[in-house]
């Protein structure tokens, strides 16, 4: 078949080399008319610098691997409105939408363009030095934290909403979150988990010397600032997706807010989140008590089946 369609296939070295799911990959997408171009090293730009994109007439980006893959994926997407489909060879694979036994099925659906289209808002970040005079701007589609430079400080942040003060504390750092990045780092740090159609941002403090710490939820109009303070103990560091990262200066602010952009994931089996949290996190259905009960029963079911066949042993002899 002639390769009128592209692709790109996006892994990592280790898998391309170790992995029988991505030749396999690459050989399904070829067969079914794909030229296939596979990109197994994601280098992250620096802070505030564009990344390479896949070209323009590229269909879909199918990318094997975790959620960080998936990540380092979306920057060769930013702003080109072209899809990625993620088949999940990582552990949790939260924003993958199929499992590495569903491969086949992934590769038909994409071949026969039987898929819809989620919509994931990202999150526009602007750093502004002391004096005011320069800006630079990055993205994310999880989250971006603000973390102390030196580890053995803890570093002072005045926090603010729409231009106001909220809070000021010591602490490790804050996490500011998207819906999408809201079942990841802000999750482990005790942050809500956020349905993705709904359109806020949280901040979640870190270790926060302070008596109110509770993450903070805005809307899609309002923005987060947090500030440097000049007389803390260590100067800060910035960091989108876990990938591209600068300092922050004494003084520093980094204004958060909700981007027009989006990033365009595949969306193949039209399950509602709730039901890929639930899988996801296998959070269980029912309460502890139900489930020992459960357990009781089963146990007490066994030891009858047990002695039923002890029984049936013995009247045989």
């Amino acid at each position: 078949m002639s390769g009128n369609r592209h692709a790109v296939v996006v892994t990592h070295a280790r898998l391309r080399e170790t992995s029988l799911l991505v030749r396999e990959a690459v050989e399904q997408l070829q067969h079914a008319g794909f030229t296939v171009r596979v990109v197994d090293s994601l280098q992250p730009p620096k802070f505030g610098e564009p990344s390479p994109v896949v070209t323009a007439d590229t269909e879909i980006v199918v990318v094997l691997g975790g959620d960080g893959t998936i990540l380092g994926a979306a920057e060769l997407v930013h702003d080109t409105g072209i899809p990625i489909l993620g088949v999940n060879l990582g552990h949790v694979g939260f924003l993958a939408e199929f499992e590495s036994f569903q491969l086949s099925e992934a590769i038909a659906r994409v071949a026969d363009r039987d898929y819809s289209i989620d919509e994931r808002r990202l999150a526009s970040v602007c750093v502004t030095s002391p004096d005011g005079k320069r800006t630079l701007n990055d993205w994310a589609l999880n989250d971006i934290t603000v973390q102390q430079e030196e580890r053995d400080h803890m570093i002072e942040l005045s926090v603010g909403v729409d231009g106001v003060e909220a809070s000021s504390f010591s602490c490790d750092g804050v996490i500011v979150s998207t819906p999408t990045g809201s079942t990841a780092y802000a999750f482990s740090a005790g942050g809500p988990i956020i349905w993705p159609d709904v359109q806020a941002l949280q901040l979640i403090p870190l270790a926060a010397h302070a008596l109110f710490t509770r993450p903070m939820v805005i809307g899609e109009h309002s923005s987060f600032s947090v500030d440097v303070l000049p007389d803390s103990l260590t100067a800060g560091w910035i960091c989108c997706d876990g990938r591209r990262k600068m300092k922050l200066e004494y003084g520093s602010r980094t204004t958060v807010r909700l981007s027009s952009h989006s990033l365009r994931l595949a969306s193949l089996s039209g399950v509602p989140f709730t039901n890929r949290l639930v899988t996801k996190f296998n959070l269980p259905s029912v309460s502890l008590r139900q489930r020992s009960l459960l357990e009781e029963r089963k146990r007490e079911h066994m030891i009858a089946n047990e002695d039923k066949e002890r029984s049936q042993g013995a009247s045989e002899r």
